[in-house]
């Protein structure tokens, strides 16, 4: 199976990776995001070893049975031939009405097919008053005309 764009990255080729990972995060499908992995691809989620996307699956299911009304924006920080790394903030409350802004750093690595094998991800979680929340459009997809990170100031 082959997931476009494959490396060797470009910055064009680069942007659109990271906006289809961004899509399919948003879509909040554990099933849908797994496939943009390798069969054995090896995460490190904050504390968390995940192996494979079996796992990948369970994560992401108790993950958006935590984090409600989760919206994602991700920003390419830089790329190597198959690797890229990400900065990225995503905002979320719990089943309490807290409201989250969870900011961190992925670091990417894909296989030949443009499958990522490996996902390393750091993430510090800020309470935030709803007020102050940033990220407003409907759950899915964020629309093409809605502020990335840095133009938010994030």
């Amino acid at each position: 199976m082959s997931r476009p764009p494959l490396p060797p990255f470009t910055a064009e080729t680069t942007a659109q990776k990271a906006r289809l990972a961004e899509d399919a995060w948003n879509s909040r499908d554990p099933e849908r995001v797994s496939l943009a992995y390798t069969e054995d691809s090896v995460w490190r989620n904050r504390a968390e070893f995940i192996s494979g996307r079996g796992e990948i699956v369970g994560f992401l299911k108790r993950k958006w049975a935590r984090e409600l009304d989760y919206r994602l924006i991700k920003e390419v920080w830089t790329w190597n031939d198959n690797r890229i790394a990400v900065r990225f903030a995503y905002e979320w409350h719990d089943d309490s009405g807290h409201w989250f802004r969870s900011y961190g750093n992925e670091n990417w690595e894909f296989d030949e097919a443009g499958l990522m094998r490996r996902r390393v991800a750091s993430i510090n979680d800020l309470p935030i008053a709803e007020s102050e929340r940033k990220y407003h459009w409907p759950l899915g997809r964020r629309p093409d005309d809605h502020p990335g990170l840095s133009e938010l100031g994030l």
